[in-house]
């Protein structure tokens, strides 16, 4: 077994992965020894890998697309919040062979919205969310959590957003796509999960028109860094946040459990990823 610990980020493609770079600045940064890899992992080698990494050193790995939902049928504890989302990010690797699955994402978007708008009050209004994918069940439940009062949720298929509010209640609002637009009237954040706006995707067509300039508005999507989205708000007058941080932040706890050290997401951060 080698004697540093190691760690990596799972999925399938990985290529386009920044979490090896991030972590692999925080180790330099704090002096670490230790080792952080991108690992190409296909839906029926998951299991055996999962098996072996600890073999080779891992202590723990990130996952991303396509097995955050997947990943959890091999976890041996699972916290409540990740139960909740339906889908893991983080894992620990235990001595005893256990693993340990945890879902940071909504934690990075939380604290990258309140590092770039640090004056937004999530209980001063509702939240207007387009798309119900893995990341919109993450933003709902820490949405939820920091006591937002209504979750407007709109998505291309109506009832992908549907199955949310049957999940999460009755804080819960769904808007046809068509109308996207109306439920921006009194927002106190407007959230893109969508790909819509990514380098290489559609574009995002729904007006802002009635989206107003009080409002936070933040994009998951970070290539590019000022999405479309984030530019009409910008016009707008509206405090606008990138979805870069939501990724550092997202990284923060599981650096600090595998390596022992709670690294810290500022400028020069951003700067070594995007470098």
């Amino acid at each position: 077994m080698t004697s540093i610990p190691r760690a990596g980020v799972i999925g399938n493609p990985i290529s386009h992965s920044l979490s090896p770079k991030l972590h692999s600045y925080w180790l330099d940064r704090y002096g670490i020894e230790g080792e952080y890899t991108a690992l190409q992992v296909s839906e029926d080698q998951l299991e055996s890998t999962l098996h072996a990494l600890p073999k080779q050193g891992f202590i723990g790995a990130n996952v991303t697309l396509p097995h955050k939902v997947s990943i959890m049928q091999f976890a041996d504890k699972i916290t409540d919040r990740a139960t909740l989302i339906g889908a893991a990010n983080t894992l620990i690797f235990k001595e005893d062979g256990r693993i340990f699955a945890d879902n940071t994402d909504g934690y990075g978007f939380m604290a990258n919205l309140h590092q770039g708008a640090p004056d937004w009050d999530p209980k001063a209004g509702p939240a207007a969310i387009f798309g119900a994918g893995g990341a919109a069940r993450a933003i709902i439940v820490a949405l939820a959590d920091a006591g937002v009062p209504e979750i407007i949720i709109s998505n291309r298929t109506r009832p992908k957003a549907e199955a949310l509010r049957a999940d999460f209640g009755a804080r819960v609002r769904v808007v046809d796509w068509v109308q996207a637009d109306q439920m921006l009237e009194d927002a106190n954040v407007a959230i893109n999960t969508t790909s819509l706006g990514m380098a290489g995707a559609q574009e995002f067509k729904v007006s802002l028109d009635a989206l107003p300039p009080t409002a936070v508005v933040t994009d998951i999507v970070y290539n590019p860094l000022r999405t479309p989205f984030l530019m009409a708000a910008e016009e707008k007058g509206c405090i606008t946040v990138d979805g870069l941080g939501m990724l550092l932040h997202q990284g923060v706890p599981g650096f600090e459990r595998w390596f022992g050290q709670r690294p810290e997401v500022d400028e020069a951060t951003r700067q070594a990823v995007l470098a």
